[in-house]
């Protein structure tokens, strides 16, 4: 006799529910993603439409208030930093990313790439003096790879560092960098006559400037700089004495890539949760948005999504913190859930109707923010060709 399908009312579950994952995460994560997340929702969450309207965000405040909570440089150890685990760093990330892309990449390019740049690469003295204040927000970190004419190809920069008797000159312009009109200290990567390396740059330093980058469509709750250095004077001091050749930053946009993971699916839980608490809400035709079958199929769908990749996130965290985790498994991880939740971006505002465009709900502010996670720290089709190289043993990038 077959089964029938049951029609009567049951309690709700959120789509995360639904799969269990929180079975999958330890006491202690949990603990950890559970008070960053308290963090996002009393303190960011209520001011975040008016900072993304006004293109505007009290980054220093912010940082300051993120280094009490823990998260700068949270999976790094010592110098001030928590020691966590990859998978609370994870799910720190997607806490807040649920709060805004621009959150998280401030996080991230404090922790994943300035901080873990001198951590991993940087003299003792370099440590010393940048990591503890970056820990606790007392300075802010940027990254200096990308050029207006090289992002997708680091190894064209022409940022070049020169000898000037013991001393170093900088002399180029890096592009879309996150906090560099805030930062006090630049990571700076500069080709020389032998590799390119890598250099602590303060920011005060003459010749040294980082115009902000206006007039966004995303990001707008983020600060994104141009970096210009003209004749730049660095002691022999300043340079990362552990980083030659591309490998360096090429080491550092992994731990960033690995927090997208998690963070990109932060802003899609985030618009589904908001997205069937509205259609719950809204009556259509006499009865809920959400008791219509292309709503449910629609939730379904975008839940089956968010699940798979929470899945996914997950176990690549276990590769992490078993210290396992390959570069070409960080790109499935950033391909797939990326392209994922700004589809699911997408359609949970196509189910708002007009109301999804406003900034009353975040779901077109996380649509328009996931379009600059799509591409940078990696585009898709970066992230295609390195899957198909590591498929095929044959790279395809040029």
């Amino acid at each position: 006799m077959d089964e029938e399908i049951s029609v009567a009312p049951v309690t709700p579950q959120s789509p995360l529910g639904l799969f269990g994952t929180d079975s999958l995460i330890g006491e202690e994560d949990r603990a950890i993603r559970d008070t960053v997340r308290r963090f996002v929702e009393d303190k960011v969450k209520p001011k975040l439409g008016d900072w993304y309207e006004a293109g505007s965000v009290p980054a220093r405040d912010l940082a300051k208030e993120l280094g009490s909570l823990g998260v700068l440089g949270m999976h790094l150890t010592g110098y001030g930093c928590a020691g966590t685990s990859a998978t609370a760093y994870g799910l720190a990330c997607m806490e807040l990313e649920a709060g805004d892309s621009g959150l998280r990449s401030l996080v991230s390019v404090q922790g994943s790439l300035a901080m873990f740049a001198i951590w991993r690469y940087g003299s003792e003295e370099q440590k010393q003096r940048w990591l503890p204040a970056m820990a606790a927000g007392e300075a802010i970190g940027c990254f200096g790879l990308t050029e207006p004419d090289f992002g997708s190809n680091p190894a064209g920069m022409r940022t070049r560092a020169r000898r000037d008797g013991s001393d170093w000159v900088l002399d180029g312009t890096k592009m879309w960098i996150t906090n560099g009109s805030v930062a006090d200290v630049a990571v700076v990567w500069a080709q020389t006559d032998d590799r390119v390396r890598g250099f602590v740059v303060p920011t005060d330093t003459p010749g040294f400037s980082a115009p902000e980058i206006k007039k966004k469509m995303s990001l707008r709750a983020s600060v994104t700089s141009e970096l210009v250095m003209d004749g730049v004077r660095l002691p022999e001091s300043a340079v990362l004495p552990d980083a030659a050749g591309l490998s360096g930053p090429l080491s550092c946009l992994n731990e960033a890539r690995y927090g997208i993971v998690f963070g990109a699916l932060g802003a899609a839980r985030d618009c589904l949760e908001t997205t069937i608490a509205y259609a719950r809400e809204r009556e259509i035709f006499d009865k809920p948005l959400a008791a219509y079958q292309l709503s449910q199929a629609k939730l379904a769908d975008m839940s089956l999504e968010l699940g798979k990749g929470m899945l996914l996130a997950l176990h690549l965290a276990g590769l992490k913190d078993a210290g396992s985790l390959r570069p070409e498994q960080v790109s499935l991880g950033k391909l797939n859930n990326v392209r994922e939740a700004i589809a699911i971006a997408r359609e949970c505002r196509t189910m708002l109707g007009a109301a999804g465009i406003t900034l009353e709900y975040p779901v077109m502010r996380h649509a328009n923010n996931l379009e600059s996670v799509l591409t940078y720290e990696g585009t898709s089709e970066v992230h295609q060709l390195v899957i198909g190289q590591a498929l095929t043993g044959d790279a395809a990038f040029r």
